[in-house]
């Protein structure tokens, strides 16, 4: 089992940066893709960004340019910095690790 804990959402105004932190434990045997989907409300889950165990990434095309996904394999962490917020940004994010393990979320909200 792996364990994934969310951290960094909160309320934020137009505009602002938030910097969402995933940290995974527990059976990690080996580095995997890592992932940040969103959910927003009456929406379906939507992938934002991925990176692989070699650090190659992938986002989401409405949000490129606004957010970066990173990771630091050494303490088994994934970072999604979100710059330029808006409104519609407003979801709760989860991580995922390996496509398999999520974590609860945490909620992002942005206000106008």
């Amino acid at each position: 089992q792996v364990q994934l804990v969310e951290s960094g959402g909160g309320l934020v105004q137009v505009g602002g940066s938030l910097r969402l932190s995933c940290a995974a434990s527990g059976s990690i045997f080996s580095l995997t893709t890592m992932a940040w989907y969103r959910q927003a409300p009456g929406h379906e889950r939507e992938l934002v960004a991925l990176i692989s165990s070699s650090g190659r990434t992938n986002y989401a095309n409405s949000l490129k340019g606004r957010f970066a996904i990173s990771r630091d394999n050494a303490n088994h962490t994934v970072y999604l910095q979100m710059n330029n917020l808006k409104p519609e940004d407003t979801a709760v994010y989860y991580c995922c690790y390996g496509y398999t393990y999520w974590g609860k979320g945490t909620l992002v909200t942005v206000s106008s």
